[in-house]
């Protein structure tokens, strides 16, 4: 095949989804080529069950779109060796190593420390995940971590309780430099803080207010800025973090005037910020300045205007910073765009794995 010349070449870059399938759910892997164009790859099975169409709460509408209700829930190491994947439908995660030529090799699959996994994060040997829980333990919540070893083993360490027992868990993050877990909580409306020992375990919850109503999506700049949307309030908030895990609000639910603001990205230089509004099919483009302050300065549809409309969930930036991707949860399709030097977007291809649409997929990783 052609597209392994630049696998040899040791030039890889790969984009991944999740397809969240109840039967089995599965990796999709893209060939991301120089200008970052997607070519379909191969589908690699986590041997675990996702919840296809199926929302893991009845707090959100059963539409087929979004059903984890989550940021996360497929997440590449920060080196880029390992890649988790959580299993809504069969409470567990799955560990892959990724080869050189961009192929995930599945290593471990272990229960998720609860039920209905939904989002999952790692840092250095260190993996959390979060778990929404269901009706049988009355959604009952918690996040619970794991050591990952150096071929892609799991070993528990402990589950903690977030807030609430029944505070329905979005996304569970790592602070950039690993001392802190974030966890925003949907229907709580709380932004809970762990502390995270030498040995993985973490302490806490410090539990935050959060500025707006339906916490989702976070991202935490390199200075430690956090950023997070909010689906009701349909808005990004931004805050500041002191060490004891207290936040502070810098701008409060800033609106873009479309509905439901679930996922955040930011450019590489972290000048701009890219929202998913996904029941309105758009992309929002934020600027941040120097204190961490946002100005809405664009929009942008998922998909062509006169096309059938995608719904944008998922999102992730390149490493490279030339490109923006977003997975349309209601086709199954991966929305490519070139990122400008103002932030704005350039749409230059709407990338699918099959010809047929597939409502019920999950998660994007960028390599």
């Amino acid at each position: 095949m052609q597209i392994l010349n630049p696998y040899v070449l040791g030039t890889v870059s790969m984009v991944y989804m999740m397809t969240n399938n109840e039967i089995m759910n599965q990796i999709i892997a893209f060939y991301r080529d120089i200008n970052g164009l997607l070519t379909f790859v191969g589908s690699y099975p986590t041997y675990g069950k996702g919840t296809g169409t199926k929302e893991v709460s009845t707090a959100t509408t059963n539409d087929g779109v979004d059903p984890l209700t989550s940021q996360g829930a497929l997440t590449l190491s920060r080196d880029g060796r390992f890649l988790l994947a959580v299993n809504a439908g069969s409470h567990s995660i799955s560990s892959f190593i990724i080869t050189d030529n961009g192929t995930p090799v599945l290593m471990d699959v272990k229960p998720s420390g609860g039920a209905q996994p939904n989002s999952v994060d790692v840092f250095d040997n260190f993996v959390y995940v979060s778990n929404v829980g269901n009706p049988a333990n009355n959604f009952t919540s918690n996040i619970t971590g794991f050591h990952i070893d150096d071929n892609g083993r799991l070993t528990p360490l402990s589950t903690h309780s977030l807030s609430t027992l029944n505070a329905q868990p979005a996304q569970v993050l790592f602070t950039p430099d690993g001392s802190k877990i974030l966890v925003t909580e949907l229907t709580s409306n709380h932004l809970s803080v762990f502390h995270v020992n030498k040995n993985g375990m973490v302490t806490g919850p410090i539990v935050n207010d959060s500025y707006g109503q339906g916490p989702l999506g976070a991202y935490f700049l390199s200075s430690g800025i956090l950023l997070v949307t909010e689906a009701v309030s349909n808005a990004l908030s931004s805050y500041s973090m002191s060490n004891d895990g207290i936040l502070h609000v810098i701008s409060g639910s800033v609106p873009n005037g479309y509905k439901t603001a679930c996922w955040v990205v930011t450019t590489r230089d972290e000048r701009f910020a890219y929202i998913s509004n996904t029941l309105s099919g758009t992309i929002s483009t934020y600027r941040i300045d120097g204190s961490g302050a946002l100005t809405v300065v664009g929009h942008t549809t998922s998909t062509p205007v006169g096309a059938p409309a995608g719904l944008p969930i998922d999102a992730r930036v390149s490493k490279d910073g030339r490109n923006f991707y977003t997975l349309n949860g209601n086709q199954g399709t991966v929305s490519v765009f070139n990122i400008m030097s103002n932030g704005s977007l350039v749409r230059i291809q709407v990338a699918a794995s099959t010809n047929f649409p597939y409502f019920g997929s999950q998660g994007l990783a960028v390599l």
